[in-house]
């Protein structure tokens, strides 16, 4: 019997900080919004700056890190695997130009396609 509360309480406290865990998780919200994002693309003109090759490494790091989180995010609406598609190619793209990838920038602009997703996924 001396065995067996201490193993119960060992189980009690993994269960319960695998809970927490999960909780914190599902309460974590991404770094930036998809209205960050679109903020920067019309003000800031960060995607510019990096396409044109302007942007410091931080810049760059910057926009690979927004649309990463904008990934994460669901799509206002549409549906989520075109929203998933469309994301990954900004992503892929900025990912190139951070690393110096020739052919990075065509890349990115090419996906940076405001047209396509705003018909799909752009709020009314």
């Amino acid at each position: 019997m001396r065995r067996v509360y201490p193993i119960a309480l060992l189980s009690l406290a993994v269960i319960t900080g695998g809970i927490i865990s999960v909780l914190r998780a599902a309460d974590e919200k991404p770094k930036y919004t998809i209205k960050d994002v679109m903020k920067e693309h019309k003000k800031g003109a960060l995607k510019d700056k990096v396409i044109d090759g302007k942007a410091t490494p931080e810049e760059k790091k910057k926009l690979v890190e927004m649309y990463e989180a904008m990934g994460k995010d669901k799509p206002p609406r549409g549906e989520a695997a075109n929203w998933k598609k469309l994301n990954d190619a900004l992503i892929k793209a900025a990912k190139e130009v951070e690393a110096g990838k020739e052919g990075g920038a065509d890349a990115l602009k090419k996906a940076v396609n405001c047209t396509e997703c705003h018909k799909d996924h752009k709020p009314k």
